[in-house]
């Protein structure tokens, strides 16, 4: 529960507990985009603010659950795949619903730092060779050419090599490529008409989750000191708050 003075008491980390703690895939994000927001967030209670729910891109990868799903059941690939030439159909697996869901996903105990790694996957399919493809829903409305090279792209990359990681552990064989579903609004059309219309993608990424151990191993040592650590040079929030503490 939230304490009065507007600190989070709950799930911080506390370096003399015994038990494991639960370090989810977006705040080992976190602290590679800034240690010192990462230490207060998990040590002080002290987050970033919230942005606003992309309720219109929950939305959208509802649906492509749902349409994927109908595919799954009947073990077949979806039309996406035939057109990219992808040799894979849904995987069907009894915990792919927890695997989905956000604040469980896929999990791993970390034996090292004692930490539950978890991330809530979109999609999994599987290949003929018996391997696991990681794939993920992203939604956007631009008249560009997507690619995976704009700089806040990284962190997708990161996110999908993360879900790699954590199967891979957890002794399943998993392909290098992995799948970005794209979804892109269409803003040329006629009239809105009371719908919105998309156009599909898939982008290839060949993930590499060899920086992953050592992440996490640097999380670990960034909670475990009573020292904040210093923030990273082109952390926006950490220079606001700096730029506010000099105007008081």
């Amino acid at each position: 529960m939230p304490a009065e003075n507007g600190k989070r008491t709950r799930n911080l980390y506390d370096p003399d507990s015994r038990e494991p703690y639960k370090l989810s895939r977006s705040k080992l994000e976190l602290f590679i985009e800034c240690p010192r927001c990462f230490y207060l967030d998990r040590r002080r209670g002290v987050g970033r603010p919230e942005g606003f729910p992309f309720t219109l891109n929950n939305a959208v990868d509802h649906l492509l659950k749902k349409e994927f799903d109908l595919h799954r059941a009947r073990a077949e690939p979806h039309p996406l795949m035939a057109r990219y030439g992808i040799n894979a159909v849904p995987f069907a697996h009894a915990d792919l619903k927890k695997w989905r869901e956000n604040f469980v996903g896929v999990q791993y105990l970390h034996k090292p730092t004692h930490f539950i790694i978890t991330g809530a996957v979109d999609d999994i399919w599987i290949n003929p060779a018996g391997e696991l493809i990681v794939v993920d829903y992203k939604a956007t409305s631009t008249t560009r050419k997507i690619t995976l090279d704009d700089e806040y792209r990284q962190g997708y990359k990161r996110q999908m090599e993360i879900y790699q990681w954590l199967l891979r552990r957890n002794g399943f064989k998993i392909a290098d490529t992995g799948y970005f579903v794209y979804v892109n609004g269409k803003t040329d059309c006629a009239a809105f008409d009371g719908k919105l219309e998309f156009d599909v993608e898939i982008l290839p990424y060949a993930g590499n989750d060899a920086w992953v151990e050592k992440a996490i191993l640097g999380a670990h040592i960034c909670l475990g000191s009573d020292k904040i650590p210093d923030s990273a040079k082109n952390c926006r929030y950490c220079g606001y708050v700096g730029a506010i503490a000099e105007e008081l």
